[in-house]
C-alpha cells in the first residue's frame, strides 16, 4: 500500500473526512469529529506510516506478529498502534486494520451518536 492508496481508503469510510490540524505534513482522518487515523505525507526513517486506533490486546498481538506495526508514534501506545504501510503488513491487512480502528472510535461515542452514525443520520 502506498500513502495515495492510504488516504483513498481512509475517506472511503462512511463519514470520514480529512484536514491537517496539526501541521501541512500530517493528514488526519476523522469521523463524526473523532480521529481514527493519521499519517506523515513525508516518511520517517525512510518509510510511510499511519497511527491506528486499536483494542489493547489485539495492538500488543500486532506488534508482536508484525515488524511494520509497534508502539504508535505520539500516542497512547496501550490504544495506538504505529503501523508501517510499505514493510510486512499486507494491504488487506492494513485495510482490516484502519476498519478495526474506525470500529473502536464509534464504540467509545455517546450511544445517541453510534446511533446516528449507524442510521446515517449525522452531521459531520
Amino acid at each position: 500500500m502506498n500513502i495515495e492508496s492510504l488516504r483513498e481508503y481512509c475517506l472511503s469510510k462512511k463519514g470520514a473526512s480529512e484536514s491537517f490540524p496539526f501541521d501541512v505534513d500530517i493528514i488526519v482522518f476523522k469521523v463524526m469529529g473523532k480521529m481514527f487515523a493519521f499519517a506523515p505525507l513525508t516518511p520517517k526513517c525512510g518509510n510511510f506510516f499511519v497511527n491506528l486506533k486499536c483494542e489493547p490486546d489485539y495492538a500488543i498481538e500486532l506488534r508482536e506478529k508484525y515488524a511494520g506495526v509497534v508502539k504508535g508514534y505520539h500516542m497512547n501506545a496501550k490504544y495506538w498502534n504505529s503501523v508501517f504501510i510499505e514493510n510486512d503488513v499486507p494491504d488487506n491487512i492494513i485495510k482490516k486494520l484502519i476498519d478495526h480502528s474506525l470500529e473502536e472510535v464509534i464504540k467509545k461515542l455517546p450511544k445517541k451518536s453510534q446511533q446516528e452514525y449507524l442510521n446515517n443520520d449525522f452531521v459531520d
